[in-house]
């Protein structure tokens, strides 16, 4: 919030939750890249072939996604709706396949709730933007 703070010019979101959902993003990258790294370690790795992939996937999306959160100048809505459309669908999916594997694997479990959290924010910052 205060790197948002700082920015000169009118920002047309709430900044509260542009900073939330760009700190729900981040930490949703990182726990779906640890996840995808857990699950490679992991004896059963052949049965969570499907669980690494969606981790893989939900942690570049979310991560793009706060990358162009992140910017302001030359602002394009329709982007960012966009964005936020495809990561809480990205998160949804992870979030199903990690809850699938949580009561066997902690950090599956970890995972799930991150990408929970993540589509919450995404999907209340395109409210927002109405």
């Amino acid at each position: 919030m205060p790197m948002l703070q700082t920015y000169p010019a009118t920002i047309n979101l709430d900044r509260g939750k542009l900073a939330a959902a760009i700190d729900a993003l981040i930490g949703c990258a990182e726990a779906c890249t640890a996840c995808a790294d857990a699950c490679l370690s992991e004896s059963s790795v052949a049965e969570l072939t499907k669980c690494v992939r969606t981790n893989m996937d939900c942690a570049d999306i979310c991560a793009t996604t706060a990358r162009v959160l992140s910017r302001h100048t030359g602002y394009d809505a329709n982007i960012s709706r966009a964005l936020l459309e495809a990561c809480a669908m990205a998160c949804k999916s992870c979030g199903d396949e990690c809850g699938a594997h949580a009561n066997m694997h902690e950090h599956c479990r970890i995972c799930s709730e991150a990408c929970r959290d993540c589509e919450a924010a995404c999907r209340d910052l395109l409210a927002a933007m109405g």
